[in-house]
């Protein structure tokens, strides 16, 4: 058996050229140098250098950075940093109202039927100018006594006069004269009573010819008309006719909590945004401070003077009011949406170039229900993400 001990002799040592050329590989490998086994041969690769991999840089742990064309990008809104006034509290509700003072509410002080309407809602009068005739029996009767008792003083004065001249030349006795005296002084107090009756009747008005003339007393707009043609009118109803005012001049009533009377006084101002012109803002001065507070709302009313000056607000719009500081210091405002909140603290991401967003702390001044007001952390032009902020939030808690 010669030939099959020569095979198996053979074979260990193939076994034992491998083991040795393995023990080699790794120590080469332990030694930093790489070796690759191949055809019995060893052949030498380059060395890995892991001290150049050590040094590759490392993120930020609050930056991202994302490639041009990433999908992330799409949900990403990004916006320049703006400044805006600063609130003393967050925005308040307010309603738009007639200034009282240049607003007249013109009733019918007398009863009767509206016979001609001259004015119509949006018409613009001045002091005097009529707005209805109306057809008033009273008045007409009120005018017929008032000339009736002028008629009735004046004879009786003739009736005194003469009287006054016999009683000179002794031929009237001086209680003949007395008689007349009191008759004239009775005329005179009857015609006094008519005339007033009439004034009565007809404040800021007159007798025309088709009837009682009612008249605007002061210069403006006709805001409201509740007269129609043949309307029966009476004095004391609880519409007025007409509504006559001056749109330039506008109150703005505020309910204001409680907690917040001892940072407002008259003269503070106020911002004020309608629904109507969003991202406008109407300059006002507060004028006035309730004395009582609502003891269901627990809230105050303040009362703002506001000047209308292009018409463009209306009586009755709802409105929010901002009360500025007296000195209308401004910070950046920015929308809630931009805000990623961790524990007590607010952050915000900022776009440093395009496509690399930088996580930073802010402290907030004031924070409402739409927007929140930075003291410090941001400055105005930065860009600010203002929508997908948390969807970096997301991306950067991932890790890389």
């Amino acid at each position: 058996m010669p030939n099959e001990n020569v095979v198996s002799q053979t074979s260990d040592l193939e076994v034992n050229n491998n083991r040795i050329g393995g023990a080699i590989v790794i120590s080469l490998i332990a030694a930093g140098v790489g070796y690759f086994v191949g055809a019995g041969n060893l052949t030498r690769v380059a060395p890995v250098d892991q001290k150049a991999e050590a040094k590759a840089p490392a993120r930020p742990a609050n930056q991202l950075q994302f490639a041009d064309g990433a999908p992330q990008l799409a949900f990403i809104k990004v916006e320049p940093a703006t400044e805006a006034p600063l609130p003393i509290a967050e925005p308040l509700n307010g309603k738009i109202s007639f200034d009282e003072n240049v607003t007249a509410r013109i009733s019918s002080p007398i009863a009767g039927r509206i016979t001609a309407l001259r004015v119509a809602a949006g018409d613009t009068v001045k002091a005097g100018d009529v707005l209805a005739i109306i057809d008033a029996p009273d008045l007409a009767a009120a005018v017929a006594d008032a000339r009736k008792s002028e008629a009735d003083e004046a004879r009786k004065r003739l009736a005194m006069e003469r009287s006054q001249k016999l009683l000179d030349a002794e031929v009237l006795p001086r209680k003949d004269y007395e008689i007349a005296a009191a008759d004239f002084a009775q005329a005179q107090a009857e015609t006094r009573r008519a005339r007033l009756r009439l004034k009565n009747l007809t404040p800021g008005g007159g007798m025309g010819e088709g009837g009682f003339v009612l008249r605007s007393p002061i210069s403006g707009i006709v805001a409201d008309r509740k007269a129609n043609p043949a309307m029966e009118v009476q004095p004391g109803a609880a519409d007025p006719l007409f509504v006559v005012t001056n749109l330039k001049r506008l109150w703005v009533l505020v309910d204001l909590p409680e907690q917040y009377l001892s940072r407002v006084k008259p003269g503070l101002p106020v911002n004020i945004t309608v629904a109507a012109y969003p991202g406008e803002s109407f300059r006002a001065t507060l004028a006035r401070i309730g004395q009582v507070v609502n003891p269901d709302t627990r809230r105050i009313q303040v009362r703002c003077d506001l000047i209308n000056a292009e018409g463009l607000l209306k009586p009755e719009m709802h409105a929010r009011a901002y009360l500025l500081t007296s000195d209308v210091r401004s910070a950046i405002r920015i929308p809630n949406d931009a805000l990623v909140t961790e524990g007590l603290y607010s952050f915000v991401f900022v776009e440093t170039r395009h496509g690399v967003f930088v996580k930073r702390k802010v402290d907030l001044a004031v924070q409402d229900r739409e927007y929140s007001y930075v003291r410090s952390g941001l400055s105005s032009g930065e860009r600010l993400v203002v929508g997908g902020a948390l969807l970096l939030q997301s991306e950067l808690s991932s890790g890389p």
